[in-house]
């Protein structure tokens, strides 16, 4: 959440900050719902210091007294529910952007920084189901759609990816750890996930636990309620974990085929560092990212995503997008988001200063997905339908070639 001291000491900026990303109409809502709640602390502190008598009490000063205790109950009641409303406000505010963050609300208002690697030139471009093995039908009649099989060497080619992606970053000094992906609701709010993007998110209500889209979940609640030592950070985390996302809204996006599917793997950094230090470490995960997809040889760009179009949690957030050429354009392959002190906050994740603890920085950034499958088999295929996997990969344990089925 954001700071609210310092969000009551210079309310214009934050709300100007805020307007960028929607939310101006809820921090005036913070801003009153604060208010009423500071209006009625001193009136409890007031009644309740008038109960406290010296020596016996008069039948006057007891009937006083008897007026005082009730209209204490009252006000304190009022104070209770003043402190939730404000609370549940502070709550959907979101992170506010970065300065330099474009404005804009949509994926086509993000400014691009760079592009890498030339687009290959093919007479007719085959999608991923033309290249590799993928058994849609069959995981419709076994789970419904937006579900698919990857089957035989093409499941050897995803395992490398994220063989290759993990090597890396351990090589790199991550922990490499595999975490839960089944989350109490407390972890979901503490991330910033709930309440904006609850209607994606896979419930079990039976155990009160929900299915993570993200293993930045599970990351971020690995220090929740914890004082970290300043000396031990910057901490780098990796995790390879299934995700699960129920796409709530993208009917008619992109339905064919395993572009977006309910499950999918994913490999996932994680960082928790000083706040002197997140801006130099957002850099650098975009620059694993990008390491990661030159090495595979992959064509593609970068972009500063919109301030609109940034999730709650997120200052700043760069998205990589490789080259699919079945559909001529750049696609979002990775992304990596500096969550400045948002989730920290919510998640009372603290470090030892000088000053007293103070909340931590944390960002995260995509390693490797299953999209990388889907944009090797593209960039890499041959006139005739096979592919040519990258030796990157194949060093990994991936098949030379992969062959039409």
């Amino acid at each position: 959440m954001i700071d609210a001291k310092a969000a009551r000491n210079d309310p214009d900026s934050y709300r100007a900050a805020l307007a960028r990303k929607g939310a101006a109409e809820g921090f005036d809502a913070w801003l009153e719902a604060d208010e009423r709640w500071r209006e009625l602390v001193p009136r409890v502190d007031d009644l309740r210091s008038r109960q406290k008598q010296q020596g016996k009490p008069t039948p006057e000063q007891v009937e006083e007294l008897k007026l005082v205790k009730e209209e204490l109950r009252e006000t304190e009641e009022r104070l209770g529910a003043a402190a939730a409303a404000r609370d549940a406000a502070l709550e959907a505010l979101p992170n506010p952007p970065h300065p330099d963050v474009p404005d804009g609300e949509t994926e086509d208002d993000a400014v691009e920084i760079r592009r890498w690697g030339e687009p290959p030139k093919l007479e007719r471009p085959r999608d991923h189901l033309e290249l590799g093995r993928f058994e849609m039908e069959r995981a419709a009649r076994l789970s419904g759609s937006r579900f698919g099989y990857i089957v035989g060497d093409s499941a050897l080619l995803e395992q490398a990816i994220f063989r290759l992606a993990v090597s890396r970053l351990v090589d790199g000094g991550f922990t490499l750890m595999r975490p839960p992906v089944l989350v109490r609701e407390q972890a979901m709010y503490g991330t910033g996930f709930f309440p904006t993007e609850k209607s994606n998110i896979y419930e079990i209500p039976s155990d009160g636990l929900y299915l993570t889209g993200t293993s930045e979940v599970a990351l971020a609640g690995f220090h929740m309620d914890e004082i970290l030592e300043a000396e031990s950070m910057p901490l780098h985390y990796a995790a390879y974990s299934t995700c699960f996302r129920r796409e709530a809204g993208a009917a008619g996006k992109d339905t064919r085929g395993m572009f977006r599917v309910h499950q999918f793997d994913k490999v996932e950094m994680f960082v928790y560092c000083r706040p002197e230090e997140s801006w130099g470490e957002h850099e650098r995960l975009l620059a694993i990212e990008e390491e990661l997809v030159q090495t595979v040889g992959l064509p593609y760009r970068v972009v500063d995503v919109a301030a609109g179009d940034l999730g709650a949690p997120a200052a700043r957030k760069y998205d990589v997008e490789a080259w699919f050429p079945s559909q001529e354009r750049y696609r979002e392959i990775t992304s990596c988001s500096n969550t400045t002190d948002f989730q920290a906050r919510r998640l009372q994740i603290r470090f030892r200063a000088n000053g007293g603890p103070q909340p931590v920085h944390t960002l995260n950034g995509t390693a490797a997905t299953d999209r990388w499958l889907l944009a090797v088999l593209e960039n890499f295929q041959r006139e005739d339908g096979s592919v040519e996997v990258p030796a990157a990969l194949r060093a990994h344990g991936a098949p030379a070639e992969i062959r039409p089925t």
